[in-house]
């Protein structure tokens, strides 16, 4: 059972590492040709749609425990994400040309081709040192620039959806609006931003600290 267990997240995580990696292709061979960053969501939107709602799997992984990362912060990640992408840029043209969409699109797709081959090739127990620590430091400055994108766009979103009254028949049984809940989650985001990312700290020091030892060990 472990062994089809690990072969089939090297199956998962392969196929992300590559759909993400042609997502981040699609947007620079846009933006070499075009020298213009508007277009990042009408070159890969509709693959980063759809990657990312393939990525509700990984809260499962952590819900049956496939993985040992648990459920909670996949889900935190994986929810942020999606409402910002499927509910709002995907529905609304007005913002999709924003240069912070393709600022937010750039930070996924860096951080993705990188998060998945790691998981990937620790599948086969074969993973290289540099793409350990890759995988455990480059979010220290991806994830604050991509939360910033992702901020940036809910807040240019927000005359839209007054002006629209997105989602009314969804929320009129409620005591609140869509806008109002999107003001709310913007008031939210950098508290619960801050502790994804500082859990990814916490993880870095144990991952970085094992990886270490296990050097220490082999020299000795």
């Amino acid at each position: 059972m472990a062994r089809l267990s690990n072969f089939y997240l090297f199956f998962y995580n392969s196929v992300q590492a590559l759909g993400w990696a042609i997502a981040l292709f699609r947007i620079v061979i846009d933006f070499v040709s075009t020298k213009s960053v508007n277009n990042a969501y009408a070159s890969a939107g509709d693959l980063i749609c759809l990657l990312q709602t393939i990525g509700f799997i990984e809260v499962l992984h952590g819900a049956v425990g496939i993985v040992p990362s648990g459920f909670l912060f996949p889900l935190m990640q994986w929810g942020g994400r999606t409402h910002f992408l499927l509910a709002i840029v995907s529905q609304l043209s007005e913002v999709q040309e924003s240069p912070a969409v393709f600022i937010t699109f750039v930070c996924w797709c860096c951080i993705e081709i990188i998060r998945y081959p790691f998981y990937a090739l620790s599948c086969l127990g074969n993973c290289p040192s540099f793409l350990t620590y890759l995988r455990y430091t480059i979010f220290i400055v991806l994830y604050p620039i991509g939360a910033l994108g992702e901020m940036w766009v809910m807040y240019q979103s927000l005359p839209v959806i007054m002006e629209k009254n997105l989602y009314a028949n969804y929320f009129s049984a409620l005591p609140f609006t869509y806008h109002t809940f999107v003001k709310g989650v913007l008031i939210c985001y950098p508290i619960l931003w801050l502790q994804l990312y500082l859990y990814l700290f916490k993880q870095r020091r144990s991952k970085l600290r094992t990886r270490n030892n296990e050097k220490r060990k082999k020299r000795n």
